[in-house]
């Protein structure tokens, strides 16, 4: 795998850059909205985990339009 890794190193961080991003991701839901679910069926905690998503990008959303000073504008 090492002499892999020194012949394809472009090819190893592509797909090393999705992985850290996804676990940046889950380490970012777990400290703003605890890393426990407090629902006790499993539709009911799928559908708990997937409201924390929602509210994440939101979150996320937001931070970025005031970090990169973007208007958003929602006129249709």
């Amino acid at each position: 795998m090492f002499h892999y890794f020194q012949l394809n190193q472009e090819e190893f961080y592509q797909h090393y850059h999705k992985r850290s991003n996804a676990e940046t991701t889950f380490y970012m839901l777990k400290t703003k909205f605890g890393d426990k679910l407090k629902s006790k069926s499993f539709i009911a905690q799928k559908n708990e985990l997937l409201c924390k998503a929602i509210a994440h990008n939101i979150v996320m959303l937001i931070h970025e339009t005031h970090e990169l000073g973007i208007n958003p504008n929602f006129n249709f």
